[in-house]
């Protein structure tokens, strides 16, 4: 009982002194790692992975990816700006990078950095499915999931070592590092992945509609995903992802309130 104390104090104190706000939820979230130390090395690490990888140039899939990207980013901006966050984005050094890779994926690091296997393309099938999935990437990245997911790693570890000091005998401490490390994963490290995912789906389809893409078309890219899958998955509950057909009733759900919200910024069609 002492050490179950010992942790909420501890993890109290920390979540106190370390936070930051989400500002699309109005929530705390944790920032045990300042976004002025995570983007400078986030970008050092971008700028090494396009020296090593097969960077496309001067196709109309380069430029359909950073066309789409800025378009989402300026969506981004806008919703920020009308939504009391001017400068928000001050930090941010957008880049939108093709990849000539045939894994399936896309993905943005802290601060703005993307890049798009060609891969993915014959899933996304058309600009708006891009912007489908850049309005998710980019998502990740506005709501700081990257600076999350460390600072939660750093809890989970910190409570590990905090947990092997403070239990001594040894048979107790192997049972304790056996259960808290599956149980830690299981019961906290995935649920908040999969939390993080549906956020970014709601948060990207909000944005790629403000860009003038039309929202309905998330759900049609996440039936492809499944199709491309071959209903191969994991259990959801073992994932870091929720399941293909929970997010495609989630992002049919939500289709509609993204285009009331993209009608706030004056868009009421979208591009084909």
């Amino acid at each position: 009982m002492k050490f179950r104390k010992l942790l909420v104090t501890f993890g109290a104190i920390l979540l106190f002194l370390s936070c930051a706000t989400n500002p699309f939820t109005g929530k705390k979230t944790m920032a045990l790692v300042p976004n002025s130390q995570l983007f400078p090395t986030a970008f050092a690490q971008y700028d090494q992975f396009l020296n090593e990888n097969n960077v496309v140039k001067g196709t109309k899939d380069a430029e359909m990816i950073t066309r789409v990207g800025q378009r989402i980013a300026i969506a981004a901006e806008r919703w920020l700006n009308a939504n009391g966050y001017q400068g928000y984005l001050n930090d941010y050094k957008w880049e939108y990078n093709l990849v000539n890779d045939k894994t399936v994926n896309a993905w943005c690091m802290p601060g703005g950095k993307i890049v798009f296997y060609t891969g993915i393309l014959p899933i996304a099938a058309n600009e708006t499915g891009v912007a489908a999935i850049m309005g998710h990437e980019v998502a990740h990245a506005l709501a700081n999931h990257g600076q999350q997911r460390m600072s939660a790693g750093m809890v989970q570890q910190g409570v590990a070592i905090a947990g092997n000091i403070a239990i001594k005998d040894e048979k107790s401490r192997n049972a304790f590092n056996q259960y808290y490390g599956i149980g830690s994963t299981v019961g906290l490290m995935l649920p908040f992945s999969r939390a993080h995912e549906t956020e970014a789906d709601r948060i990207g389809l909000y944005i790629m509609a403000i860009a003038g893409y039309n929202p309905d078309e998330a759900a049609e890219l996440w039936k492809r995903m499944k199709a491309n899958s071959g209903g191969q998955a994991p259990p959801e509950f073992l994932s870091t992802h929720p399941s293909n057909d929970t997010r495609i009733a989630n992002l049919q759900e939500l289709a509609p309130t993204a285009k009331k919200e993209a009608a706030k910024f004056g868009i009421t069609s979208f591009r084909e």
